[in-house]
């Protein structure tokens, strides 16, 4: 399902733990790490698809986690043409996604990174909080920095550290700039 813009409707997942460690998985066979994301089926909501990708990618319920917050719109990215599988090539350009932040409440070993027959991740590990907004692939560099800039102020809820602020925002903030 690609709109009209030629943007796929999508979801990204954010896990992260009572230090506020994000999940940080591995893309299997790849050398290449990211948060989960997935596709919103038609008549799927935003929530819905994110509990569906948190199991099929994750191994995670609904029980294990809480949701702390959501991006307020869509954020996109378009990705390169030679990422793009040949099928898509055309009228598709890239992701449009709404970001949740969720705590997880149940414990490291309740994630089954092979939960589903088609896994994303071969493995994962617990990573600074702004680490991956520099570390994921380029062209999703952006979104990545504004949706945990965005849901970042749902950190203190139920976490055992306040805030790890990124030295990016401690910057903007200095110098009066708001986030959005």
């Amino acid at each position: 399902m690609i709109d009209k813009d030629g943007y796929r409707p999508n979801v990204g997942i954010i896990i992260c733990n009572a230090r506020n460690e994000v999940f940080w998985g591995k893309r299997i066979r790849q050398n290449s790490w990211q948060f989960p994301q997935g596709g919103i089926k038609h008549g799927e909501s935003p929530e819905q698809a994110m509990y569906r990708e948190l199991m099929e990618e994750v191994g995670l319920a609904q029980e294990h986690v809480r949701i702390l917050g959501r991006t307020r719109n869509w954020m996109r990215y378009d990705v390169p043409r030679d990422w793009m599988k040949r099928e898509w090539r055309g009228h598709y350009r890239g992701q449009k996604q709404i970001w949740f932040l969720l705590r997880l409440v149940g414990r490291d070993c309740d994630v089954r990174l092979r939960a589903s027959e088609h896994p994303e991740f071969d493995a994962w590990r617990w990573h600074e909080y702004w680490a991956p907004a520099t570390d994921v692939v380029e062209f999703k560099r952006e979104v990545y920095r504004t949706a945990l800039g965005e849901l970042e102020r749902y950190l203190s809820i139920g976490a055992e550290h306040v805030r790890a602020c990124h030295p990016y925002m401690l910057a903007m903030r200095a110098h009066g700039a708001s986030r959005t």
